[in-house]
């Protein structure tokens, strides 16, 4: 993402968009042709001084109106006439922006790779583990059990809608803008559509019905779609260092490389390092894409201050956004999962996590209200003598006319109570599985 973002990267972008501009307008006799081989030759961001750009940007308004200026001049030492034809038709802020979403769709391709590997990694270990028997905490409490494998599946499940999300964007949303002044390609005269369909083309753009200078409800789509995939990202990780926890152990990240000259935190530790990051992004995510929002209040057809946000803001969030993917693409590649800590973990409470599997049991023999009844006063009875749930229901006549020594038994077996767990996650490695050859 750091090579999409690069300084030069970004001015590429947009003298890609003069050159194809130019190569456009020649199609349609607009500009002479012998003029777009000399603005391509000129369109090469490593002939240009980017501090130089930067600074005559602020006041200029923008870093288009220099670069533009900067190109023409670039192109007049060759061809003075073919200077005249910089940026024929356009605006700077059909620069700007066109730049921008040329500059997203790199982005979208950096996190849909990275989100690919992290998919690929949770459904992996969610076949390794779908008979591996886990707790299922609800208010940060046991609960019920469930499947290891099925809160794997969900995990891939939520990054390959982002996934999609991304690639339905990168289609739908991420489309040309060229309007000239205000909108009309009224410079161009009757030939205005002419080249924004071959200035589309020759970018592998949309062409959207008609220029959006002042409507910027498609970039802020991708911003709250880069800020859900931080959120999927932060719950992901948010339940990994949970499972890290000492008292916990269930799971742990891969192990990182040795640092350099010794490390600052105790040798036992295994902190969840990858983890911090995803949950840090998914805090700053958020409010990044807020400012994306707000930069669609813009006035008239071309507004003041927008661009200058979405310029600025859009790179920080693509890095937050693709720091807490490669985080959770690593996690999902290399977690240590410990299955025995987790069948341990399932009897802390002395079998209390099966009592609805028990209550429902033996409610098909005595009735709901007094089979509730039963386990809750065993339930009581086990937890104040620090008993076994089993052993203390076995010792009740009510049970022990209803359910006999080996059902009761069989109820405390967490995998025999899951429910359509397996079926879930079949149906979700399927979807999976048929949407990993789905297009851009």
């Amino acid at each position: 993402m750091r090579a999409v973002l690069d300084d030069r990267a970004r001015l590429q972008r947009m003298l890609d968009f003069e050159v194809a501009l130019a190569r456009a307008a020649a199609a349609v006799g607009v500009v002479p042709a012998l003029a777009t081989d000399q603005i391509a030759a000129a369109a090469r961001a490593e002939r240009y001084d980017v501090k130089t750009l930067a600074e005559a940007s602020v006041a200029a308004g923008n870093i288009a109106v220099p670069l533009i200026e900067a190109l023409a001049a670039e192109v007049a030492k060759t061809d003075a006439a073919a200077a005249a034809y910089v940026n024929w038709g356009a605006s700077s802020q059909d620069v700007i922006d066109t730049g921008l979403v040329l500059e997203l769709r790199a982005a979208i391709d950096v996190l849909v790779n990275d989100l690919t590997r992290a998919i690929e990694g949770f459904t992996a270990l969610a076949g390794r583990h779908r008979r591996t028997a886990a707790i299922g905490r609800t208010g940060m409490q046991h609960a019920m059990p469930l499947p290891f494998g099925l809160k794997l599946a969900g995990y891939a499940s939520a990054l390959a809608r982002s996934r999609e999300r991304l690639r339905r964007l990168r289609r739908d949303a991420l489309v040309l803008q060229f309007g000239g002044a205000v909108g009309t390609l009224a410079a161009l005269n009757e030939r205005g559509l002419d080249v924004a369909e071959r200035l589309a083309a020759l970018l592998d753009l949309g062409l959207p019905e008609a220029p959006w200078h002042s409507h910027h409800d498609r970039l802020a789509e991708v911003a709250a779609a880069f800020a859900i995939l931080a959120g999927t990202c932060g719950k992901i990780a948010r339940d990994v260092s949970l499972l890290t926890q000492t008292e916990v152990g269930e799971a742990f990240e891969p192990p990182a490389a040795p640092a350099p000259g010794g490390v600052a935190t105790p040798s036992h530790k295994r902190n969840p390092s990858l983890a911090g990051a995803a949950m840090a992004a998914a805090t700053m995510a958020p409010n990044l894409a807020a400012s994306i929002f707000a930069a669609q209040v813009q006035e008239h057809e071309r507004g003041a201050g927008g661009s200058q946000i979405e310029w600025t803001v859009f790179s920080a969030l693509m890095l937050v956004v693709s720091g807490s993917v490669e985080a959770v693409a690593n996690i999902a590649q290399g977690l240590e999962v410990d299955s025995e800590r987790m069948r341990v973990n399932l009897g802390a409470t002395r079998g209390q996590i099966m009592a609805e599997a028990v209550a429902l049991a033996l409610g098909a023999k005595v009735g709901k209200v007094e089979a509730q009844r039963i386990v809750e006063e065993a339930s009581r009875k086990a937890h104040s003598a620090k008993r076994e749930l089993q052993e203390v229901l076995a010792e009740d006549d009510r049970v022990k006319l209803s359910l006999s020594v080996g059902e009761l038994a069989k109820l405390f077996d967490p995998m025999a109570y899951q429910g359509a767990a397996q079926t879930l996650i079949d149906r979700i490695v399927g979807s999976l599985q048929g949407r990993s050859g789905a297009k851009r």
